[in-house]
Parts: structure tokens; sequence; C-alpha cells
């Protein structure tokens, strides 16, 4: 039975989460093209020796093409030229696919190709041990059939050889991290009041006018959203008379909602404005409350409990 359903269907389980992994095996592959110039007088140079090209980087490893013009094996008796691709950096188990080719310089694209891409490699991709360790063929191609072949042009051999590297690694959940920009919403509030667009009240303040738009200053001031939606407010929406107050004060209270850090430049800038503007504030709050810390009951006739007259303030 599947392990997994055993345990989702045990009685009184909490639901069990699920996280997933992937496993990638991949290939990183390069490509170097060697030209062997001056075949005839490498031929000779004796069995075992060889010509090689310069390294290159394929997959992090470094790799180089050897000719060997008299052919690898004594065995062979010169009747062979042997090509292979060499890892000429320290490495331990790199595993690889091979591509060697011998161009036909004809034109007519018949290459002489032995590759590993492109098909199924019954033991899987070829393991190099160590630093020096080889793969490629001992019998690449008949000496006498290079020789008269159109593989040898103008004394000239090219091979070309790709390598590709075999790479793994395991991708879990991904967490993705967008930077997000610092917000300007108060900026973009106070370019909208200064347009004049879509305003919908009017503060009157030691007779100046101010005009606001009710949503703004109710969405960022509790203050104004007191005064313009709370239980109290002001029956006439459109036109608000504000009392006790300067105007050079309330306009810098419109601009510490409209923009965010009003209060700040204030602190910094017009230290006096702001200690008047916190005054003010400490008599609304006083105002407010009984000497118990009770706010005062007010009725609907705009009396409070001693039956006294109270013209209703911004809270």
């Amino acid at each position: 039975m599947d392990a997994t359903r055993v345990c989702s269907e045990v009685p009184g389980s909490s639901k069990s989460s699920l996280t997933e992994s992937t496993s990638r095996t991949e290939t990183i592959n390069g490509s170097h093209e060697f030209k062997i110039s001056g075949y005839s007088l490498a031929k000779g140079m004796g069995i075992g020796k060889y010509v090689a090209s310069d390294t290159f980087m394929v997959g992090g490893y470094s790799w180089a093409i050897y000719f060997y013009p008299d052919g690898k094996s004594p065995e062979d008796n010169s009747v062979y030229v042997s090509l292979f691709i060499a890892l000429a950096s320290e490495g331990a188990d790199v595993r690889a696919l091979f591509e060697l080719t011998l161009v036909d310089q004809s034109g007519n694209e018949r290459h002489k190709v032995h590759s590993h891409f492109g098909r199924t490699l019954e033991s899987g991709p070829y393991t190099l041990k160590y630093r020096g360790s080889m793969w490629g063929y001992k019998r690449f191609f008949k000496r006498t059939l290079l020789e008269s072949s159109d593989y040898l042009k103008d004394n000239c051999l090219l091979v070309r050889c790709c390598v590709g590297v075999v790479k793994s690694h395991t991708e879990g959940p991904r967490s993705y991290n967008i930077p997000v920009p610092v917000s300007d919403l108060g900026h973009q509030f106070g370019k909208l009041l200064e347009s004049g667009k879509g305003v919908d009240v009017t503060f009157q303040v030691d007779g100046e006018t101010f005009p606001a738009h009710t949503l703004v200053l109710a969405a960022r001031s509790p203050v104004f959203r007191a005064q313009l939606f709370g239980p109290l407010k002001n029956q006439n929406t459109k036109r608000i008379e504000i009392e006790d107050m300067e105007a050079p004060i309330f306009k810098v209270l419109q601009m510490s909602v409209m923009e965010t850090d009003g209060f700040d430049y204030l602190k910094e800038s017009c230290p006096c404005l702001l200690s008047e503007l916190l005054e003010y504030v400490a008599r609304l709050s006083e105002h407010s409350l009984t000497s118990t810390g009770q706010r005062k009951e007010l009725y609907a006739d705009g009396g409070d409990v001693n039956g006294r007259r109270v013209k209703q303030r911004l809270h």
C-alpha cells in the first residue's frame, strides 16, 4: 500500500502540507576549433607523440584536443591517426558528452563525426577520473585514406570539438525579492490639493479659505474623520468653520495629513509653529475629556449634561 495514502487517511490527523523540489540534470556546452597546419611535417614524429590545441574552458573545466599523426598505440604500427579530447584541469569524476569532428574542407559537408550528442547512451555520459583523462579514438582514421581525402587541404586538417559538461542541481520553492519603491502617495495627494480638482469641502479659518477633499482627509487623519464623518459631524459638510486656530497653523495641519513627511519637515524648519500646533491639539484633548478622563456627553441639540451650549469643534 502507498505510504503517502496511509498517512493521509489516519483518522483525526491534521491536514498535511505538500512541499516540492525538482532535480535538474543538464549539460553546459562549448566548442573549440583546432587547425593543424603542416600535417606532412608532423608525420613521422613517432607513435605516441602528439600535437595539442590550446586549452579552452567549458563548464568550469579546462580542455584540450590531442592529435597523434603516427597513432597512439604501438600495435597499430602508424596505420591510423588518433584523436582525443582530454581534461586539462584538476577535477575528479567529471561527467561529460563529447563530439569530435574532422571537417570536410571541400564544402560538401561530408564531415567525419563521432558524437555522444543526440543519441541514447547505454552507460550514460563518459566520466573522466582525473587530470589528463581522455576520450577519443586510437583508430580515428586510416592514414592513407586521410591523405587522399577532402579532409586534408593545403596540408592542413581542421578538427572541431564539442564538450557538454553534465551538471545537476536541485530547485526548491522559489522566493522572489521584488524591491518596493518608497511610496509617494502623500506627495500625490498634495499635488491633487494644489490643483484644486475634485475638492468637495471648504474650511474657513481666521478669515481664510482652504479647499480640501473629504475622503483624503478622513482616510489619513482620525481628527478630520471624526469632524467629517463622525456621529457629531458638522451638518454643513460643504463649508466648515474652524475657531480658535490661526490660518498658518491650519494650513500646516492640513499638509501633515496630505504628506507623510510634513511633520519631520516642520520639526526641523519651523519649531515655533510646531509648538503652537501641539499646544492647540493639547487644548482640544483637554476640552474633550472630563476630570475623570471620560469624554463629555453631548446631546443632539448641542448641549452638554449641564445644559450649557457647546459649539462643535475639530477633534
